[in-house]
């Protein structure tokens, strides 16, 4: 499989069946992070983490604290996208693939749509 990234006006194929996608709160600068499965049926959330707590950012309820954060495992159906806002304001999307990472955005612009490429 394969992960298409629209950013800045530009497309890019990663070949990949796995990525994390890693964000700080824009309010209290704590990293939260989803690990992701790209299939057929779509994009797959198969674990999130979050460092801590704060305003409005609670970890949900069965969240086990692992010694550096709250993990979690999400139920959410297959995603056909993932569109990633880039207000300016919060920092980049970081993007994590095959021991490669890369930033996504973080100066304000269009948002970055993240899918599975066609076969």
């Amino acid at each position: 499989m394969s992960l298409c990234i629209l950013a800045a006006g530009k497309a890019v194929t990663l070949a990949v069946a796995a990525f994390t996608l890693s964000w700080a709160h824009s309010v209290e600068k704590i990293t939260w992070s989803e690990q992701w499965q790209v299939t057929p049926a779509g994009l797959v959330v198969t674990e999130a983490r979050v460092e801590g707590s704060g305003a409005g950012m609670d970890p949900p309820d069965g969240s086990v604290f692992d010694g550096s954060g709250w993990v979690y495992h999400p139920h959410l159906p297959p995603q056909p996208r993932l569109v990633l806002a880039d207000s300016g304001k919060a920092g980049a999307w970081h993007l994590c693939a095959q021991g490669e990472c890369r930033d996504l955005g973080g100066a304000g612009g269009d948002p970055i749509v993240l899918e599975p490429c066609a076969p």
